[in-house]
């Protein structure tokens, strides 16, 4: 029997962390449309499937992803693994979603009072811009010197300049 070497293991993990990354990418594109407070917890759902160990040799300290382990002992039906690696899967779900909660719950009011920040901006703008602008300091000055038009009756333009 051919027994892994350190060198393959870590060549393993390797190749499954980054197909499983991959996935987890492809999850996120997936749940992209959907409502923020149902795609948040389905992605962290997918994250703690994809990324759980369990410990499958105990005395050399090897373990394997939670799900694959799950989902070739119920197949094959073969091991013992199955259930500890299914409450391998529940006890770190249950760590991801309590930290995420404690994430929501401090996030939330943060959130609300930047909304309320928004709501009086827009509306201290809307106000700002129902109001009439105000005169320059100086009084109308008869030309375009502030962005309006000229005032047609304002005697300062009817002299003509001469050309030199």
């Amino acid at each position: 029997m051919d027994t892994m070497t350190e060198n393959d293991y870590l060549i393993a993990w390797g190749l499954y962390a980054f197909a499983a990354l991959g996935c987890l990418l492809v999850w996120m594109r997936m749940t992209r449309w959907m409502w923020r407070w149902l795609r948040e917890p389905l992605r962290l759902l997918m994250a703690v499937l994809l990324f759980s160990p369990t410990v499958v040799d105990p005395v050399k300290d090897k373990v394997a992803p939670a799900l694959a382990i799950v989902a070739l002992d119920i197949l094959f039906k073969v091991g013992n693994n199955a259930w500890r690696a299914a409450s391998d899967l529940l006890m770190y779900g249950m760590i991801a979603f309590g930290l995420y909660l404690v994430i929501v719950l401090i996030r939330f009011p943060i959130e609300r009072a930047a909304n309320a920040r928004k709501e009086r901006a827009a509306a201290a703008k809307a106000a700002a811009a129902d109001e009439p602008e105000d005169e320059p300091p100086f009084g109308v000055a008869g030309d375009d010197r502030y962005g309006r038009p000229p005032v047609p009756s304002n005697p300062q333009r009817s002299r003509i300049e001469p050309r030199l």
